[in-house]
């Protein structure tokens, strides 16, 4: 898997520390999990990071990492942002 692709990553934009972080790759993912994060304790983050670190060795897929991001951020109270591609249009989607 390459740090830098977006190419499987449908791009979020995670509310944390006051600021609108976008994450649309491998590289974002692990930078917000491991610097950014607010808590580092729960079950959700836990899966989380641990998902990115397979993903960054190739056994996990970046559907599931953008899936696991999604519940931590819920579990943290972070308000995320989500470009859902419906039908060949982007969207904004609101989900928290």
């Amino acid at each position: 898997m390459q740090w830098d692709t977006s190419v499987d990553f449908a791009p979020l934009v995670l509310f944390v520390g006051g600021r609108g972080k976008i994450v649309r790759t491998l590289r974002d993912a692990a930078e917000v999990l491991m610097i950014e994060w607010p808590l580092d304790d729960g079950e959700e983050y836990v899966a989380a990071v641990k998902v990115c670190a397979d993903a960054i060795i190739g056994q996990a897929g970046m559907d599931e990492l953008r899936d696991l991001l999604l519940s931590a951020a819920r579990e943290a109270g972070i308000v995320v942002l989500s470009v859902i591609a419906d039908g060949g249009k982007t969207a904004p989607h609101m989900a928290a």
